[in-house]
């Protein structure tokens, strides 16, 4: 079946994870293109923000107070969307949290409930969203990561988690292929990314968490996500850095094991910058509200992803951000600098 999905001026979108990061960027881009949006998260002052924000600028909103590791939230989800706009074109699972530790440091409170947001959070979110894009078509977007596709020290239950997404959204896929569903299954995989992920994730280290460099604007992964919303798209790894070490990791995996245990712990923490005593959102809602973290991103722009529209220069950079992305993460920490590009 031929899968034809709407403008995103035509579209109803859900986003879930909506009220930070790469979720309100998203929301916010795909509200300026026409689209009507229904924003899921837990923090009910931050949600009631942003949509007045955007029904301020002539947008169109709706709200719904939820935890996606909880299937009758998610089901509030989509009834929601059903009351406000007549139900959903697109389903973008973005809802997650981290903890920096160890494996054997987590406690086994927190190691559940990181895999109950980020992995049951995409399942009841897809499964739930299925119901509606199956009769009337549409796209079912999940957010996983690059650590989908390569280890992470100091991550490793949030790397385990995307892991899972990853194995969860590619066999679904297929599983809707065998029906000959209408639904285009995307599984969007950003770099580093500037967010408040740092700042919400909870801290076992003695230092100030951060998203290990180099990062990109969430705009980056705006773009890529409603991209895919009008667009059929298997999977994208959203930043050439990060292309280049998946690239890396699958092709030198010993090499990159050393590389990036080294580079990991150095750029993992902020130096010298005690952890911050903000609340965490790992076992509820935290500051909300914010696109970008306090660590600043390198690049507001990915000339990887822009290339993928022209399939004549794709394996040439690949080629070539495999090889910057070794360089890059074998230079000593003291080089890697965050700015605001």
């Amino acid at each position: 079946m031929t899968i034809r999905l709407k403008k995103l001026a035509d579209q109803v979108i859900v986003i879930t994870g909506a009220t930070s990061g790469i979720g309100l960027t998203t929301a916010c881009k795909a509200a300026q293109r026409g689209a009507a949006v229904v924003l899921a998260a837990r923090n009910a002052d931050a949600l009631a923000e942003i949509c007045a924000g955007i029904q301020a600028g002539g947008g169109r909103c709706a709200t719904v107070v939820a935890d996606v590791g909880v299937k009758e939230d998610v089901d509030r989800i989509a009834e929601v969307a059903r009351q406000e706009f007549g139900g959903f074109d697109t389903w973008v699972n973005n809802a997650g949290i981290g903890v920096y530790a160890t494996l054997e440091e987590m406690s086994p409170e927190d190691h559940e409930r990181i895999f109950q947001t980020n992995y049951w959070g995409v399942v009841h979110g897809s499964l739930v969203a299925l119901k509606e894009l199956k009769r009337r078509g549409g796209a079912l977007i999940n957010i996983g990561s690059i650590s989908s596709d390569m280890p992470s020290p100091l991550l490793g239950a949030y790397t385990a988690t995307k892991h899972a997404v990853k194995g969860f959204t590619d066999s679904l896929r297929m599983e809707m292929l065998h029906e000959d569903a209408p639904v285009a299954i995307t599984l969007i995989q950003p770099s580093g990314i500037d967010t408040p992920f740092g700042e919400h994730a909870k801290n076992y280290m003695d230092e100030a968490s951060q998203v290990p460099p180099p990062v990109y604007a969430p705009e980056v992964v705006a773009s890529a996500v409603l991209h895919a919303a009008e667009h059929p798209t298997r999977n994208r790894i959203v930043g050439g850095w990060g292309r280049g070490m998946v690239a890396a990791a699958r092709t030198v995996p010993s090499l990159t094991d050393r590389i990036f245990t080294y580079s990991y712990y150095k750029t993992a923490k902020q130096p010298g910058r005690p952890p911050r005593d903000t609340p965490d959102n790992l076992h509820s809602a935290g500051e909300d509200g914010n696109r970008y973290g306090d660590q600043g991103h390198q690049f507001d722009h990915s000339l990887y992803n822009k290339a993928l529209r022209n399939p004549g220069t794709t394996l040439g950079v690949i080629a070539a951000a495999g090889v910057a992305a070794l360089g890059l993460l074998s230079r000593p920490a003291s080089h890697l600098r965050s700015h605001r590009g």
